[in-house]
């Protein structure tokens, strides 16, 4: 028996024979290297594990693996032998451990979730949105077990550094994820991560701005920054201070809601927010300042290619979706105009600042200057379509009504108030640069 202490060196050494050989190690007990005729070198372990055939376990080829990982494998294997474990087996319990991690990442368990949970809900295409785009890039590829309640929270509160809201949202659809899949019982996760994160603690302003309206100069700032946003975000933001719409159910119009013929578009039901199935289908009368807006949209048709989208980035096969990084845009773009107003004025332009806003923000705004211009409160519910909280009043009796006339009536008002703010008397038209941000 030929038993050396095995070192770099001495393996580098050996060179092949004609036949397989064995060089034992003389400090580690049964281990050693076979030498084949090719000069292949395997590190073997030599120990018989009961009711196995075979006395020589390979442990790996070196160059594959180190004389250092052979050795600790080694220790390993023969802690394993001890206990009665044929390594082999152990070996192949832990990669079919590893397929099932793998076939269980957030990746692999959010498409179960979005095929057999999301199609049946109203907003379920903005919830795959919201997947796709915030949890996959960062936990995709991890097994769904492995995702820790710390990570999550990291996430949600960086997302609350610049969207609060959004990062509500975004926890409150992670939950949903986990509890769904611990419910399913197929994913290997016996408890949710995220059961016990609360917004509250995480996001520090919870709500925020749930009162906070425009005024006339940040609506004119608004207005200003979205013509100089690059189609299809800055028309969208036009339509929701036009129509007081919310954001996805603008973002997300189709060809076929709209009668161009008779001036209407109506947004589907599943389309609209309401509890406990109570949603509506909503007619948004078409003012000559909306038909605008559509009318200078770019083209669908590429090819044959086209789709149904209104606002979109691939000629209408799928609705454009309205990121944190649109808003900042919207945000620089209004802080210039805002500031450009204060110079005029004589005021110091650096003294001015852009309070926090959301989206949101800009429905509650066109109802209160609605009601400012003296549009009944239930034909401003109308226009919001929303329903009184008194269902047997009659407010919510009028609430339950289309009004179409009386709303296209307030919407046209509106209008006539934006446009107002927007073409100032010739003597105050305030000088921009013609450059965009």
């Amino acid at each position: 028996m030929d038993k050396r202490k095995l070192s770099d060196r001495t393996l580098q050494s050996l060179k092949p024979r004609s036949e397989l050989y064995d060089v034992w190690d003389s400090t580690t007990p049964g281990f050693g290297v076979r030498i084949s005729p090719s000069g292949r070198k395997t590190f073997v372990l030599a120990a018989h594990v009961p009711g196995k055939s075979g006395t020589r376990r390979a442990l790996g080829e070196y160059g594959v693996i180190s004389l250092a990982e052979a050795r600790e494998k080694a220790a390993e294997w023969k802690k394993l032998i001890k206990r009665g474990v044929d390594p082999a087996d152990e070996e192949a319990r832990q990669r079919a451990a590893e397929q099932r991690k793998r076939a269980n990442t957030l990746a692999a368990v959010s498409e179960d979730f979005i095929r057999k949970k999301l199609p049946r809900e109203r907003r379920g295409k903005e919830a795959e949105r919201d997947i796709r785009r915030e949890f996959l890039p960062v936990f995709g590829g991890r097994p769904i077990t492995e995702i820790t309640a710390s990570e999550i929270r990291g996430l949600i509160k960086h997302k609350a550094e610049s969207a609060p809201v959004q990062a509500r949202n975004l926890l409150a659809l992670i939950k949903r994820l986990m509890a769904w899949a611990v419910d399913a019982d197929d994913y290997g996760l016996t408890e949710s991560p995220a059961a016990q994160l609360k917004a509250s603690k995480i996001i520090e302003d919870p709500k925020l701005s749930r009162e906070r309206t425009l005024s006339d100069d940040e609506i004119f700032a608004l207005w200003r920054a979205a013509g100089r946003t690059w189609n299809p975000h800055g028309p969208v933001y036009e339509l929701l201070i036009l129509s007081g719409l919310r954001l996805n159910e603008a973002a997300d119009a189709s060809w076929p809601e709209f009668d161009l013929k008779n001036g209407l578009w109506t947004i589907p039901a599943e389309r609209m927010k309401g509890k406990n199935g109570k949603a509506r289908p909503h007619v948004v009368p078409l003012t000559p300042d909306i038909l605008a807006i559509i009318a200078k949209l770019p083209p669908l048709q590429k090819g044959e290619k086209k789709g149904e989208y209104l606002f979109s980035k691939t000629y209408g096969r799928s609705p454009i979706w309205m990121n944190d990084k649109v808003k900042k845009r919207i945000d620089k773009r209004m802080l210039r105009t805002l500031r450009a107003l204060a110079r005029k004025r004589g005021e110091d332009p650096a003294r001015v600042t852009l309070q926090h806003w959301t989206n949101h923000d800009i429905r509650r705004s066109v109802a209160t200057k609605m009601a400012e211009l003296g549009v009944l409160p239930h034909v401003v519910e109308a226009v919001l379509n929303h329903v009184s909280g008194h269902k047997a009043g009659v407010a919510g009796v009028y609430n339950r009504a289309v009004y179409a006339t009386e709303k296209r009536e307030a919407l046209e008002l509106w209008a006539a108030k934006v446009r107002s703010l927007m073409q100032p008397a010739p003597s105050n038209v305030v000088q921009f640069r013609a450059t965009n941000p």
